[in-house]
């Protein structure tokens, strides 16, 4: 991967500077993409784009701006976004400071801005070397997350149909599933979720392969599918259903033809049993019928002890003693054949027995 910094003056960025809804907002010379679609679209307020300017005037030093080179030679802003637009803006015009705007400034004032050296990173390379490049840069100021970042590296037709589904205000992906899935969508948060989904958490490797794609169909039908599989399924909504990893389920059993009545008998039943602590975890229970889903209630350090004095630290197995720090709490009745976390339910074994009776 190619890493290089650069001096670039002001005036040269600023060269044909256009910011409209048909071309977007490019400059040095329609060569550089000053908004990418991978960036937030908030601007400065007038107090932070007048320091830009001031900055410049007085000839302090702005911080080091992030630039990708593309493949065609043309440029991407990933970080200095807004620094960059508060001068483009300034020298095209749009905006004055006390009074004074840049055709008001004399030849030298305005030579002088014009003449501002800029210290520009621009990096080269292929897909994943710009995007471990994206990392250990975090972005100064506003970070950019994961998906953020790899938006920033899969850029074409397909990543901007799926960001007006997935990632825009109130877009389709939140209006189907925000009772659902967790996060904002202007984070990324949402589109995020349904790459895992549908790559099995193989994000890059999806993009890459759909990133010249003419649209994201494939997968808002997708997620589509795997919010109205829930909802089949699953006839009661709980609010402990927001964050389940419902891709990975429907993935698994969206094949499978349940009895839905029976399946929301046993979610009830589960819901009133205070040993299940994670109530969220009763979902993927219900079809896995895996324990450690459920994180059921752990006996307490006094019901330990008690176990451990009744049984004169011999444990309940081999009949061996240990010190108490040497054994493990266990269910005598199985919490799953109606055992409970009570202190007469409690034995200490072992860790060798504990590890044997659970199969680990």
């Amino acid at each position: 991967m190619k890493v290089e910094l650069q001096e670039i003056i002001v005036g040269d960025v600023a060269e044909n500077y256009v910011d409209n809804a048909e071309e977007g907002v490019v400059g040095y010379n329609r060569r550089l993409n000053i908004r990418p679609k991978y960036q937030r679209e908030f601007v400065y307020d007038e107090k932070q784009r007048n320091a830009v300017i001031d900055t410049i005037r007085k000839g302090f030093p702005l911080n080091v701006i992030y630039w990708v080179k593309n493949g065609d030679g043309s440029f991407e802003v990933l970080d200095g976004q807004q620094r960059t637009i508060s001068f483009c803006q300034y020298v095209n015009g749009d905006f004055s400071i006390n009074n004074r705007a840049f055709h008001n400034l004399t030849e030298t004032e305005k030579q002088q801005i014009l003449d501002y050296k800029l210290m520009v990173y621009l990096c080269e390379g292929n897909d994943k070397e710009k995007l471990d490049w994206f990392r250990i840069v975090n972005i100064a100021g506003e970070r950019l997350y994961d998906q953020e970042l790899r938006n920033a590296v899969y850029t074409g037709p397909w990543l901007s149909d799926a960001k007006l589904k997935f990632s825009k205000s109130n877009c389709a992906a939140y209006l189907l599933s925000n009772k659902y899935v967790k996060g904002s969508p202007i984070r990324q948060d949402i589109f995020e979720t349904a790459l895992k989904w549908i790559s099995n958490n193989n994000i890059e490797n999806y993009m890459s392969i759909h990133q010249h794609d003419p649209n994201a169909n494939e997968l808002w039908f997708y997620f589509r599918n795997v919010i109205e599989w829930v909802e089949l399924t699953f006839k009661t909504y709980r609010r402990e259903m927001k964050g389940v990893d419902w891709g990975s389920l429907y993935n698994e059993f969206k094949d499978e033809i349940f009895d839905t009545e029976a399946l929301e008998s046993e979610i009830q039943k589960l819901m009133m049993d205070d040993d299940v602590t994670s109530k969220r975890g009763i979902y993927p229970y219900v079809l896995r019928h895996t324990e450690r889903d459920l994180n059921i209630r752990a006996f307490t350090a006094n019901q330990k002890r008690e176990a451990y004095e009744r049984q004169n630290g011999i444990c309940a197995h081999c009949g061996k003693h240990f010190d108490i720090n040497e054994m493990e709490a266990d269910h005598i009745k199985p919490w799953h054949l109606g055992g409970k976390t009570k202190s007469e339910n409690c034995q200490m074994l072992c860790r060798q027995c504990n590890r044997e009776k659970s199969g680990i």
